[in-house]
Order: structure tokens, then sequence, then C-alpha cells
């Protein structure tokens, strides 16, 4: 579990290599598949997006994403969403649930999935496995990542290399969560790094991790988001 402070820092999120579907946007560094030099000066930390655009591997779909001010997949009410805003600041909600509030100024936005966490409690259904994605072999325990959002505006990030929904879920819901989303599962997509000062080397954050600690440094395929030192 990792806990960004807010106020004290900021949000980017990039697009990868190969998802979310790009088309002829032009993206700014701080959300190209690789992480600038000017932007790995600030970075504190860095976790792994949602699912795969598009992914039909379940009833409810996915939901959109908007990067930079770019809808690149159109944006599905009912489906969990982190959104920043020009500053690089985070919330999270529902879409269309009141969220986001009238006038809020929406940069980019994460969407994955109905709510893990919604009011402070575990989505019931939680229980349901096929409910949060496909495992490799069919299995129930399988690396598993999230999001979430507690009362003060921190974002909170959970993985495991081994964990059901409902772990990621109590997780959360105990450490103060008052809104989750599932993020990407599976041992290739799931991943934390941290730095102990702005720009310093990363570590990996999820024990037994597949992916070296610097690979958002050389860009990856799918996408993500960095955490950066300063409001």
């Amino acid at each position: 579990m990792l806990r960004f402070h807010a106020g004290l820092v900021h949000y980017a999120l990039h697009v990868g290599w190969r998802d979310p579907p790009t088309g002829d946007a032009a993206l700014p560094a701080d959300a190209q598949p690789a992480i600038g030099a000017g932007e790995h000066a600030q970075l504190l930390a860095a976790f792994n997006g949602g699912f795969l655009m598009g992914a039909g591997c379940l009833p409810c779909g996915v939901g959109g994403m908007e990067v930079a001010g770019h809808v690149l997949v159109p944006l599905v009410s009912g489906m969990t969403s982190l959104a920043l805003d020009p500053n690089g600041g985070a919330s999270m909600g529902v879409w269309g649930r009141g969220f986001p509030q009238a006038g809020a100024a929406v940069y980019s936005v994460r969407q994955c999935l109905p709510p893990l966490v919604w009011g402070g409690r575990a989505s019931p259904d939680v229980g349901d496995i096929s409910a949060w994605g496909a495992t490799l072999g069919g299995g129930d325990l399988t690396a598993r990542s999230a999001v979430g959002i507690d009362a003060r505006g921190n974002i909170l990030y959970a993985g495991s290399m081994s964990a059901l929904p409902s772990d990621l879920a109590n997780a959360l819901v105990s450490a103060g969560a008052v809104t989750a989303m599932e993020l990407d599962i599976n041992p290739e997509w799931v991943q934390a790094d941290a730095a102990p000062s702005p720009g310093g080397q990363l570590s990996a954050a999820v024990p037994d991790q597949n992916r070296p600690a610097d690979q958002y440094l050389s860009g990856w395929t799918r996408d993500y988001v960095t955490v950066l030192a300063g409001p």
C-alpha cells in the first residue's frame, strides 16, 4: 500500500506504446510512453494503469480515457474514474454520479470498471471473481492492483502479486478509502515503483513484481500514472 498526500504531490497520466489508442492527438511530454528528463527530476513514484482499452473480458466494459485534454476513448457513465486537473491534482468518483463536480477542470481521466469501493464500503460484487477480470490460468488468486482516495483527498495505491479482489478492497477500506477502482491485474501488468526523494533511484514497491523498477523511465506498452513532487 502506498499513500500519496494531497497538497504535497501532483500527478500525470501517461499513455503506453500500444494502449490506449492515441490517433493523431498531440500529447505533451508528460503524457508520453516514456518519462522525460524534466519529469524525472520531480519523480517520486509511478504505478500501473487499468485494463486494456476495449478489453472484452467483462460485460460491463472497461470505461474510457482522456489524456491531456484529448478524449482517446469516450468516457462512460457509471465507471470509477481517477481524474486529474490541469495542475495535476487528483480526484476520484463514479462518472455521472455527482462526479465530476459542475465546473471542475478535467484534464485527464482514467476509468476502469464499476467501483471496487464506494461510500467507504467494498462492492457487493467483490466476491464475484469474474466481475473483476479474467485471470491467467483461471485461478482466483493473481497479481492485482487498485487505486483509491480517502476523505482527505490522499491517493492510495494497493498492489499484490497474489490477491483476491476482496483483499484489495478490504485493505483500501482499512486505509480509509471512500472510493476505489481496480486497476490492471495479472503478473505482467502490476507494477509500482517509488524513490526516496524527487528524481532518486526507483525501487519496486510491490514485492516480487515482474518488471524492473526503472521500466517506466524507458517506456511501457500500457498507460501508467506518475507521482511528482510539489502541489
